[in-house]
């Protein structure tokens, strides 16, 4: 998907030097009252949470004082720090300092699962929003954000996604966006609630994330990494407080709430994929109708290349993971069917299935990776993508007509999440040579160069941030509450 060149640019407004320390002042504040409301909730000091709010609060304003730029930019670089900022306290240092030596052990995580919760809730999320959303209003208030673009692509996204989930889910009288609300409600009436709060969510993910969606790929992945938020901050924490009950953050909570889970990834996915078609339906109808923004070559020819530049790079992908699937006992069952063909016929409908699947990764992340460690990234978050939506749902579905997301069955799946890992990666790395291979050619001439240049996602981009976030809690919790 193009960009628009009004979003290409930033002009920075110039302000008082005494301005710069507003937006710093506001991620302490608001760090420590995150704090404060962490230990109320976890009865713990509050003096010690009001303390380490602050903490984060500088540590965050010290390390991405020039990249979270935007609410969105700031929320996802806010987010990974607070997993980090987990992974390196409660699930390291404490449990090293408790137990003399164990450190990074699966079991003192899965107990600080509740301080998890706490630092995305408390931590990650305001901070970041408040000090991103004071950066843009006092260093970018002079750039032309498209506001009608992003309300409008966001409400008929959220119509579009909310519709099809919603179909989806009631038929098996399963709400996931309403799980921790009180269920005293009719079937009527949850599947009405379930579509509001879907379209608010889709409205909510326009105006965060619109600079930073540049195609179908990025897009789900954003949604992913939005709707994985949105179970931290709904079923976990803002639904049982309407509901009128206490908040319950611990991992057995969490392991009940797994159905939860998937269900807000799927529609993580749906959504992502439907506001990148409304948005691209805008950038044809208002941006890319001008002459200087046309495609190089047609539509037609741009889909083939990618379903065939996708299928050679899913062939070299299923090629390499199938060591992984083999030794994991699932190349036997092509992908977890139970099937009666023989090695070399599994063998070969799984470079069929890889083809297939690698034709999809080319028309959604094609003009997504600038460079190889970009394509790195996006194909094992490809790869995970892929293992919630076929492992876990998809193939249950084929076979039994229902889906079983319990975490038992996460946790039976965890070594084909290895093998869709790998299989993600160098299906990315494949894609990313050939495609690479074209923009040279493209760049040659220099009415398309200055377009392509604008594909290039510009310094700071908070998409390793997103990266970090959706692939450390996609594979992390399964493991956690299974």
């Amino acid at each position: 998907m193009s960009t628009s060149p009004l979003l290409a640019t930033a002009s920075v407004k110039a302000v008082p030097e005494a301005a710069t320390w507003i937006a710093p002042a506001l991620a302490m504040l608001t760090g420590g009252l995150g704090g404060a409301t962490q230990a109320s909730v976890l009865h713990t000091s509050a003096i010690a949470g009001f303390s380490l709010g602050i903490g984060f609060g500088v540590v965050f304003a010290l390390l991405f004082r020039s990249r979270a730029s935007s609410p969105g930019a700031g929320l996802i670089w806010g987010l990974a720090l607070a997993l980090l900022a987990w992974l390196a306290i409660p699930a390291g240092i404490l449990p090293f300092l408790r137990n003399a030596g164990s450190m990074g052990d699966l079991r003192g995580a899965h107990e600080h699962f509740p301080a998890l919760v706490a630092y995305l809730d408390c931590f990650g999320m305001p901070v970041g929003t408040v000090f991103g959303t004071a950066t843009y209003v006092l260093h970018h208030s002079g750039v032309r954000f498209a506001w009608g673009r992003a309300i409008v692509a966001g409400v008929f996204s959220g119509l579009i996604g909310g519709f099809i989930f919603n179909r989806w889910m009631s038929s098996g009288d399963f709400f996931p966006l309403l799980v921790g609300l009180s269920d005293s409600h009719s079937r009527i009436s949850m599947m009405s609630l379930q579509f509001v709060i879907a379209i608010v969510m889709a409205l909510v993910f326009g105006l965060l994330f619109q600079p930073d969606v540049r195609g179908y790929g990025s897009s789900m992945g954003w949604g992913v990494g939005y709707a994985v938020l949105w179970w931290f901050l709904g079923p976990m924490t803002l639904w049982p407080l309407f509901s009128g009950t206490s908040l319950d953050w611990s991992a057995e909570n969490g392991s009940a709430l797994f159905g939860a889970l998937v269900g807000h990834i799927l529609y993580g996915l749906i959504l992502g994929v439907a506001y990148a078609t409304t948005d691209k339906a805008w950038l044809r109808l208002f941006v890319e109708s001008d002459p200087l923004n046309r495609e190089a070559h047609g539509p037609g020819l741009h889909l083939l290349q990618s379903l065939g530049w996708g299928a050679l790079a899913g062939l070299a992908g299923g090629i390499v993971s199938s060591p992984i699937l083999w030794q994991t006992g699932l190349l036997a069952k092509v992908a977890g069917l139970d099937t009666n063909f023989g090695s070399m016929k599994g063998f070969l409908l799984h470079l069929l299935i890889s083809a297939l699947v690698g034709s999809t990764f080319g028309v959604l992340f094609r003009n997504e990776a600038p460079n190889l460690n970009a394509g790195l990234g996006w194909g094992c978050l490809f790869g995970l993508i892929w293992w919630y939506a076929g492992p876990l749902t998809l193939l249950p579905l084929l076979l039994t007509g229902v889906c079983d997301w319990t975490p038992d069955a996460a946790s039976a799946l965890l070594p084909s999440l290895i093998g869709h890992l790998v299989f993600g990666a160098v299906t990315a790395l494949a894609f990313q040579l050939l495609e690479r291979r074209y923009a040279r050619w493209l760049l040659l001439d220099p009415r398309t160069a200055m377009r392509e240049r604008r594909r290039i996602r510009p310094v700071g981009t908070p998409a390793p941030a997103l990266w970090f976030f959706v692939l450390g809690l996609g594979v992390l919790l399964p493991i956690l509450l299974g």
